[in-house]
Parts: structure tokens; C-alpha cells; sequence
């Protein structure tokens, strides 16, 4: 089953690309609650890169890493990217004055669909907030 999250970012769609795809800026909003946070983050931005996140909950508790491989890149528009047995796609759809920024996934089978969807939601909300905050 695939999910479907969305975010619009008011902010040019090279500003928007730039945070999705820099480690330092994914370090500061790949979080889906404030007591977890990112603590590495790296990307070879090319078909056949690689990416991998680390993301950790603040009192040590619990890590886990979220990499994979790209599959096809093209430049202020789309991302695709396997990671493990399942597919991602991040889509940038220009408009005036923002970017819709649309995140499609497999969804896994440990937790339910809804936890992974709000998850995944809140985290491309903080991705939002950062790049309108950091322009």
C-alpha cells in the first residue's frame, strides 16, 4: 500500500530542493516530534547514491537509520529512491509563489497505516516551517 503526505512551502523551488537534499539543513527539521532529532545525515545526490539519516530520540532510548539508494533525480522536480524492499517519491510542484512538496511511500508492516502516515506528515510539516523560517 502506498502513502500520500503534502506540505506547501512558500519559498522558490531552489531553496525548497537545496533543504530536502543538504545534510546539515535534514539534520534541523527530520524530526516528527520534538524529543526525537536527526543526528547524522548524509547524500550522494545522483541515480545510484546513496542517503542515510539518523534519527534518535533525545533521551537515548531509541535510534534507527532511514537510508537507501536513488533511482532517478531530476533537478527541482523529483526524487525517487528505493530503501530496502520499498519505493519513495518526492515530488517538487512549482506554482507561483510556493512549492507543493508530495511524498509518496510504501507503507511498512510493523505499525499501522494511519501512525505511519502522521509521522511522515509531521515531518514534512517541520520541513515547511524550517525552509519558510530560514530563507
Amino acid at each position: 500500500m502506498e502513502i500520500t503526505v503534502e506540505a506547501k512551502v512558500n519559498a522558490p523551488v531552489a531553496t525548497v530542493w537545496r533543504a530536502y537534499t543538504t545534510p546539515a539543513d535534514i539534520k534541523q527539521w527530520n524530526t516528527a516530534s520534538d524529543d526525537w532529532h536527526t543526528t547524522k545525515s548524509s547524500v550522494d545526490l545522483r541515480v545510484g547514491g546513496t542517503f542515510s539519516s539518523r534519527m534518535e530520540a533525545k533521551d537515548g532510548s531509541f535510534g534507527f537509520d532511514f537510508a537507501g539508494t536513488y533511482t532517478n533525480i531530476v533537478p527541482n522536480e523529483l526524487i525517487e529512491y528505493k530503501f530496502g524492499d520499498r519505493k519513495g517519491t518526492v515530488q517538487f510542484v512549482t506554482n507561483a509563489n510556493s512549492v507543493l512538496i508530495r511524498v509518496t511511500f510504501d507503507a511498512e508492516t510493523e505499525n499501522p497505516i494511519e501512525l505511519q502516515r502522521q509521522g511522515w506528515q509531521a515531518i514534512l510539516n517541520n520541513f515547511a516551517k524550517f525552509v519558510e523560517g530560514h530563507q
